[in-house]
């Protein structure tokens, strides 16, 4: 009889793998519950694809993804389809027992079911796919992603929001959402994960029923392993009082909620990040210009409602971009991001302003990332700073942030 490694090594040379479950894990023994393996670009390995480059390193050869779920987390590795079937081996096979019953690999046309006893024999079954099930295959694949939180993890604010299932699988109707949550946690964790600590202090301003707040704690605290002490601070007493049990419902030690406003608020700690998600209009302005003053080392802010200029510009040279309404409402709100970017970077921080979402969900599609830097050259500084004062003095405008920052400068100066 022929070993579980010579099966699937057999199945994906001549068929198009796409996904493979392993499941039914011995009682008490294991530290995985589940592992989930798929396609690392969606495809598979079989002989239509030989010739397709691989999504990970350009090469002929494949590589998958495998996904192993503890109750609470998801450990990710790539392999190379040569190594797969060796890999499932091992995990199956774990210290001379069975340690996991059941995998389930699907191809385009095939679900392949292998059943392992306790001895560790195997008997295995093939089934076509109905029409149905290739279109959920199919879709499925599209979506495949290396998502920071993924399907199967136990986080309980996402049940809450209504994304998870109890189970832990994503609501059909909040897949942008899910989306969304994982483009803000991997803009956080494309910063994050350069830092060399195992500890961070962040202040959420205006965090409102803080669903995100919830998730980017989780995601600090169980994903990273970062000892997070979180602050989130909001002007709606109902709000902070329903956060405040939220937070203890779910045992989040070192989230905490208080009333209050950013402008003056006296911080309890050190603060290493700020966010700010949605502050409307000026307050996003007070909101970097206390990050800026608490010399915070990152800062993450999606502006909201950005109508100062849109009250304040005119031009004589530039009429073309206030003359319709719709255009001078995106041109101010475009503007007003630059012109913070820029104070930003005058303020000695590394600034980039990303695409939080797709612009088909929200105008508002704009996030400002900003890295405190060790040095910033004084040409630099002055450019970025000339370079709002030039655009001010064009549209005949002033800007809060910037009001903030350098008026406050020049009159110590004085």
């Amino acid at each position: 009889m022929s070993s579980i490694r010579e099966e699937i090594n057999s199945v994906l040379e001549s068929e198009i793998v796409s996904r493979i479950i392993i499941s039914k894990a011995a009682k008490g023994t294991l530290e995985y519950r589940k592992i989930d393996i798929q396609a690392k670009d969606g495809t598979g390995q079989g002989a239509e694809r030989k010739n397709a480059d691989c999504a990970v390193c350009g090469s002929l050869e494949r590589h998958f993804q495998i996904s192993k779920y503890t109750d609470k987390q998801v450990f990710h590795e790539n392999l190379s389809g040569k190594e797969l079937a060796e890999a499932i081996e091992e995990i199956v096979y774990q210290q001379d027992s069975v340690s996991f019953r059941q995998i389930n690999l699907w191809t385009d046309s095939f679900e392949h079911i292998f059943l392992i006893s306790k001895k560790g024999d195997f008997t295995k079954k093939k089934r076509a796919l109905k029409s149905d099930e290739k279109t959920n295959v199919s879709l499925t694949h599209n979506r495949t992603k290396n998502y920071i939180i993924s399907e199967g993890q136990q986080v309980a604010p996402l049940v809450d929001m209504g994304i998870f299932t109890r189970e832990g699988k994503v609501v059909k109707s909040m897949y942008d959402k899910f989306r969304q949550i994982n483009r803000f946690l991997e803009i956080l964790d494309d910063e994050i994960g350069k830092l060399k600590t195992d500890h961070l202090n962040v202040i959420d301003f205006g965090c409102g029923k803080s669903y995100l707040t919830f998730v980017v704690y989780y995601y600090l605290t169980e994903v990273r392993g970062i000892r997070a002490n979180i602050i989130g601070l909001d002007l709606k007493k109902d709000v902070i009082k329903k956060c405040n049990e939220a937070a203890a419902k779910y045992g989040y030690e070192n989230l905490h909620f208080e009333l209050g406003d950013i402008n003056g608020y006296k911080t309890p700690f050190e603060v290493d990040m700020v966010i700010t998600l949605h502050a409307c209009d000026t307050a996003t302005d007070y909101a970097l210009y206390n990050a800026v003053q608490w010399n915070a080392k990152m800062i993450f802010s999606v502006p909201c409602c950005q109508h100062e200029l849109n009250k304040k510009i005119k031009s004589d040279e530039l009429s073309l971009l206030t003359r319709y309404g719709i255009i001078k409402e995106r041109f101010s709100a475009l503007a007003t991001d630059a012109i913070r970017g820029n104070l930003l970077e005058y303020s000695g921080y590394k600034t980039q302003l990303l695409e939080f979402i797709d612009f088909a969900h929200t105008p508002k599609n704009i996030l400002i990332r900003a890295v405190k830097r060790n040095m910033t050259p004084k040409g630099a500084r002055d450019k970025a700073l000339d370079e709002v004062e030039k655009l001010m003095k064009e549209f005949g405008t002033d800007q809060t942030l910037y009001n903030l920052l350098i008026d406050k400068q020049k009159k110590n100066a004085e």
